[in-house]
């Protein structure tokens, strides 16, 4: 959620394509890993995702007895549970008391209501850069301090840095991070159809040919969360047009009617306007939501919904609440490439200071910590752009390879160009570019009108 008019909030770093090609390479050995009885999924594993001990500590905390605090984010369920487990930490470490409040999407919403009613948490995390340079533009977010300036810098890229920046000073913590150009797939499913990894979006759609011919829908999509239609539009169109069309779609230099954003559609329609390529087809896909569109295509035995589901990382979370195994039940392959080289889009999740205060900024502290983001890693069904995270505190050999491959890329990747744009264009559920996409999967033959109507809306948010 976003930034004002034609400002865009997180700054998208230069990348090369051989920085990409190399993030592609590495994800590609993703699904040969074999994985054994340790390797799983993720999600709400317990003692099956390593071990949870506290690590060793590496950061300074200052002493916070009698501290309390809380900290806002849309959360839920397992990954809600696994943070839980981070603030924790930092209770012991500090003796604050930190309580962990559930917010709402779009969360810079909530965040308003919260400030309006003179309640506002003393650190929210913010899943869009937008939301940062919003918070900032409306004198809610507070500048990070000397020491979460410093522990960000030790343990960060810069370009993971600059993307919580705005007009130079420090306000994000990316805490968080998300590979999203990721494809899942349940392996028996291929097996019976004799299908193998594609890596071009042409063999692509003859491996979705041969699952549909095994009587299989091949794809599980999640249409009811407008955000998970984003990103297969990003990936496709990042791949296709390339990284300079992507960077001025994104600052909406350019129009959402150019002919590259119609060639994107367009090849977007040869699998959701494919009958019975998408589960449920396109009815059942915008009831469907993520975490559903998920398990779906991991559980039935050898007749589940569908054979591949398209989504970042975090699907490990949802893997694992199923009996699927990473690596072995259910496999990854890299976003195939449409055009030159295949597509890497990131995303995440940053802490926003919106109480000045010293327990406040010692919580910042420590989210940039790699102590935090190992706790939370060894969990699963997470990500850090934290370059001092020891890879091996990760559960399985996947997620493993998932990490380096981000870390590798230090300053090359793409964030989620939904996230950068404004709050009312990219993040609101029913607005903009997420109900315009459902209704693009809809009637993915409209690509005329999906454009005008995407474009119409983005010229009312970025202001002209």
């Amino acid at each position: 959620m976003r930034t004002s008019s034609t400002i865009r909030t997180g700054r998208t770093v230069k990348r090369n394509t051989r920085a990409a090609a190399t993030l592609a390479v590495a994800a590609l050995a993703l699904s040969l890993t074999a994985c054994g009885d340790d390797d799983n999924g993720g999600g709400d594993n317990g003692d099956k995702g390593g071990d949870t001990k506290a690590p060793a500590s590496s950061v300074t905390l200052p002493k916070l007895d009698g501290e309390s605090l809380e900290v806002a984010a849309v959360w839920t369920g397992t990954e809600q549970k696994n943070f839980k487990q981070v603030l924790t930490e930092f209770e012991k470490r500090t003796g604050a008391e930190v309580t962990f409040v559930p917010a709402q999407d779009p969360i810079i919403n909530f965040l308003g209501s919260k400030i309006a009613g003179g309640a506002p948490p003393d650190v929210a995390m913010l899943p869009q850069p937008g939301a940062i340079k919003q918070a900032v533009d409306k004198g809610w977010a507070k500048p990070l301090g000397a020491e979460a300036t410093k522990e960000l810098g030790e343990n960060y890229s810069q370009g993971w840095q600059d993307i919580g920046k705005v007009g130079g000073k420090q306000y994000g913590v990316y805490y968080k991070a998300a590979n999203k150009s990721l494809m899942w797939y349940n392996a028996q499913v291929f097996e019976n159809a004799g299908a193998a990894e594609p890596k071009t979006w042409d063999e692509l759609l003859d491996t979705a040919q041969m699952v549909y011919d095994s009587g299989v829908a091949p794809f599980s999509v999640g249409g009811a969360d407008g955000w998970t239609l984003t990103d297969w539009f990003e990936n496709v169109y990042l791949s296709q047009a390339g990284p300079e069309k992507y960077d001025q779609l994104a600052k909406h230099e350019i129009k959402w009617t150019d002919p590259s954003v119609k060639e994107a559609l367009t090849t977007l329609a040869e699998i959701w306007g494919k009958k019975d390529f998408v589960a449920g087809g396109a009815s059942g896909a915008l009831q469907t939501e993520f975490p559903a569109s998920v398990t779906q295509t991991f559980t039935g035995g050898d007749q589940p919904k569908a054979g591949m589901v398209y989504e970042g990382d975090f699907v490990q979370v949802n893997i694992g609440e199923t009996k699927a195994k990473v690596g072995t039940d259910a496999k990854v392959f890299p976003f195939p490439a449409v055009g030159d080289t295949a597509p890497v889009v990131s995303g995440g999740d940053a802490a926003v200071v919106f109480r000045d205060s010293k327990a406040a900024q010692a919580l910042a502290t420590w989210l940039a910590s790699p102590d935090a983001a190992a706790i939370q890693a060894k969990l699963g069904g997470f990500l850090s752009p934290n370059k001092s995270v020891d890879a091996s505190v990760y559960p399985n050999e996947v997620q493993k390879k998932i990490a380096d491959a981000l870390i590798a890329a230090g300053d090359d990747f793409r964030f989620d160009m939904s996230d950068q744009a404004p709050q009312a264009f990219g993040g609101t559920p029913g607005k903009g570019e997420w109900k315009t996409l459902q209704d693009f999967l809809k009637n993915p033959k409209d690509v005329a009108g999906a454009q005008a109507k995407l474009e119409a809306d983005a010229a009312a948010a970025y202001g002209g």
